[in-house]
C-alpha cells in the first residue's frame, strides 16, 4: 500500500437541522470547526494529502486550513456523488481514506489501524464497523462464514427486513480506506437510488469483480458520533472538553473542578498550574507553569506567564508577566501589558497600557492608553482621561511615583519619577520629577447650613 493516502472528507452538508446560517460542519468544538478535528486525524494518520468536497458558496471551502484541497460537488446528492466530485483529486494508485466531516471525535489512532487492515489484508476496501452502538438506523454488516463482508444491509425502512437481519449488531460506520482505481471503476457503475447515489453501492461490484473487502471492527464508539443537531453538538463537545482536560492533567496541571471548565483545544497550560471552577480559557491563550487562574476567571488569547495569578476576572488580549497578580473583579482588554510582580486590583479596567514591574493598580481604577513606571502606586479611584473627543492620548506616570486617590489624569500628561499628587486632583499638566501635583479646588464651609435644612418644610 502506498505510504501517505489520500483523505477525502465529505464536507458538503448543509446541516439545516443544526438550525443556523453557519454551515453544519463549521461549528466549533472546542474553539476549532468541527471539520478541522477530521483534517487533523487525517493528517495525524498520515494522509500525504486533504481533500474537503464542499458546496459552492457554503463558506465551507474559504475556512480551510493552509494545504487542504477543495473540490465542488456541483451536481448529484450522496456520499457517492461526493466522492465523484473530487475525482480528479485521487490520484491513480494511492489509497483513498473517505471520513465525514460532522465527525469530529474520529480518532488518528483509529485511523491508522484501519490503514493498516487494509493493507494486511491486501483488500481493495476496508469498512469501519462497530457492534457496540443501537444498531438502529445503521446499516447492517452481514459477514460470511469466512468473516469477510458478504453484504450491508440498509435499515432506514425495516419494513422488508427479516428479523435475522435486524438482530444482527454490527453496523457500517461510514469511514472506509480504498484503493482509488477500483473506487472510480465501481462508483461509476452505481446508480441512483431515491435520487441519491450511495457509496456503499461499489462493496457489491468490488465483490463480483473478485476484489476483497475487510472489516475493522472498533469498541471506539465515539469516533462513530456525528453531530447533526445543537443538542448533539453538545454532547460531542462534553466528550472532547473532557479528553483535552485529561490530556492537560496527565502533564501536570490540576483542576478543581473539571466539569465547571470551559477550553479550547488550543490553549497551553504549564505544570503544576491549578484550574480553579468556571474557568473559561479559550483560543490561542498560553498559561505558564506555577499559576492559578479561577475561580470564575475567563481568559482569551492572552499570555500568563509563570507564577501568575487571576482571581474573579476577565483578560482579554494581554499579557501578564511573572508573578503578577490579576482581580478580583479586573478587566484586562486588549493591549494590557501588566509587568512581573505587578498588581491589578478590584475593579480596574486596564486597556493598552504597560504596567511596570512591581507596579500597583489595587482599586476601583481606570487605566487606558497609559504607561505606569516600575513600583509606581496608583491610588483607589483614579482615571486616565485618555480621549478628547477627537483622539486618544497618552499618560506616563514615572517610576516610584505615587497618586492620590481620587485622581483624573487628562491626558497627554506626564507624572513623573518618585512624584505624587493630591488626593481628588485634576491633574493636566505634568508634575515633575519628585514634585506634588495639587489642582483642586478651596474647600468652602457654609456655616449653619446643617440648622438652615433641618428647618426646612417638608415636601
Amino acid at each position: 500500500m502506498p505510504d501517505q493516502p489520500t483523505a477525502l472528507i465529505m464536507a458538503a452538508g448543509h446541516g439545516t437541522r443544526m438550525r443556523s446560517a453557519l454551515p453544519k460542519v463549521l461549528h466549533p468544538v472546542c474553539g476549532r470547526p468541527m471539520l478541522h478535528w477530521v483534517i487533523a486525524a487525517a493528517r495525524g494518520a498520515g494522509a500525504g494529502r486533504v481533500v474537503c468536497v464542499t458546496r459552492p458558496g457554503d463558506g465551507v471551502a474559504d475556512a480551510l486550513p493552509d494545504g487542504v484541497e477543495s473540490a465542488e460537488q456541483t451536481e448529484g446528492e450522496g456520499t457517492g456523488s461526493a466522492v465523484l466530485a473530487a475525482r480528479d483529486r485521487l490520484e491513480p494508485g494511492r489509497d483513498v481514506l473517505v471520513l465525514s466531516g460532522d465527525h469530529p471525535l474520529i480518532s488518528a489512532d483509529l485511523l491508522r489501524d484501519l490503514i493498516a487492515t487494509n493493507a494486511e489484508a491486501g483488500a481493495a476496501a476496508t469498512l469501519l464497523t462497530t457492534d457496540r452502538l443501537d444498531p438502529e438506523g445503521y446499516g447492517r454488516i452481514i459477514r460470511s462464514p469466512d468473516g469477510s463482508l458478504e453484504r450491508i444491509v440498509e435499515t432506514k425502512s425495516t419494513a422488508d427486513v427479516p428479523a435475522a437481519e435486524l438482530a444482527v449488531r454490527e453496523v457500517n460506520l461510514g469511514t472506509y480506506v480504498l484503493e482509488a482505481d477500483a473506487l472510480l471503476s465501481a462508483l461509476d457503475e452505481v446508480g441512483e437510488e431515491g435520487g441519491e447515489r450511495y457509496l456503499t453501492g461499489v462493496f457489491p461490484r468490488l465483490g463480483e469483480r473478485g476484489r476483497s473487502v475487510a472489516l475493522h471492527a472498533t469498541s471506539d464508539v465515539t469516533s462513530a458520533m456525528g453531530v447533526n443537531t445543537r443538542a448533539g453538538l453538545m454532547e460531542v463537545e462534553a466528550l472532547a472538553r473532557r479528553a483535552v482536560i485529561e490530556a492537560h492533567a496527565l502533564s501536570g496541571v490540576t483542576f478543581r473542578a473539571p466539569e465547571t471548565v470551559v477550553i479550547d483545544v488550543t490553549v497551553e497550560i504549564g505544570g503544576d498550574t491549578e484550574i480553579e471552577s468556571g474557568a473559561v480559557l479559550r483560543g490561542a491563550t498560553r498559561i505558564g507553569a506555577g499559576c492559578s487562574v479561577g475561580p470564575n476567571t475567563t481568559v482569551i488569547d492572552s499570555v500568563l506567564e509563570d507564577g501568575a495569578r487571576a482571581v474573579h476576572s476577565y483578560l482579554l488580549e494581554c499579557r501578564v508577566a511573572a508573578g503578577a497578580r490579576v482581580g478580583p473583579f479586573a478587566y484586562l482588554r486588549p493591549g494590557a501589558l501588566v509587568g512581573e510582580q505587578a498588581k491589578i486590583g478590584t475593579f480596574v479596567e486596564v486597556k493598552n497600557s504597560e504596567i511596570g514591574r512591581g507596579a500597583k493598580v489595587p482599586h476601583l481604577s481606570y487605566v487606558g492608553d497609559a504607561t505606569i513606571g516600575e513600583g509606581a502606586n496608583v491610588a483607589a479611584g483614579n482615571i486616565t482621561a485618555n480621549y478628547d473627543g477627537r483622539e486618544k492620548h497618552r499618560t506616563v506616570i514615572g517610576a516610584g511615583a505615587r497618586t492620590g486617590v481620587h485622581t483624573s489624569l487628562v491626558a497627554p500628561v506626564h507624572v513623573g519619577e518618585g512624584a505624587y499628587t493630591g488626593a481628588g486632583s485634576v491633574i493636566t499638566d505634568d508634575v515633575p520629577d519628585g514634585a506634588l501635583g495639587i489642582s483642586r479646588p478651596e474647600q468652602v464651609n457654609v456655616d449653619g447650613y446643617g440648622e438652615r435644612m433641618e428647618g426646612r418644610p417638608s415636601e
